[in-house]
């Protein structure tokens, strides 16, 4: 049984796609993340990188942010920086359903591909077709 209010008791409308650490060197960071886990990278560049998970599960990412600076250390309740990406069918339909749930849309975008929105606590998160 779902502490969800009934109305969000629907089927879902999106699919993790990836979790995305931001950081400030993503290729290095993908090879510290893959050395620890044993994954192999599929795509390092400059801004970005991505290990698979060998096992079929959701990757990890790495997305390069200008000006980066890591939470303070000792600080458990310090700023976390990373966001969540989700695949889903249909880009416009999704967006509607997110911004009625709570989510804002911020003026910024990376491109047509993904659409940034804003969850109700301010965290990034990113919704992508999947292509088929």
């Amino acid at each position: 049984m779902s502490d969800l209010p009934s109305e969000q008791n629907a089927d879902g409308f999106a699919r993790l796609a990836m979790v995305t650490i931001d950081c400030a060197d993503p290729a290095a960071l993908a090879a510290f993340y893959g050395g620890l886990l044993g994954w192999e990278p599929r795509h390092v560049d400059d801004r970005f990188a991505i290990l698979d998970n060998p096992e079929g599960g959701t990757p990890l990412a790495f997305g390069r942010v200008e000006g980066y600076e890591p939470p303070p250390p000792g600080n458990p309740d310090g700023s976390k920086h990373f966001h969540l990406d989700f695949y889903v069918d249909d880009l416009t339909d999704a967006t509607d359903r997110a911004i009625a749930l709570g989510a804002t849309e911020p003026a910024y975008q990376h491109g047509r591909q993904l659409k940034v929105l804003i969850d109700p606590a301010g965290h990034p998160f990113g919704l992508a077709p999947l292509d088929r």
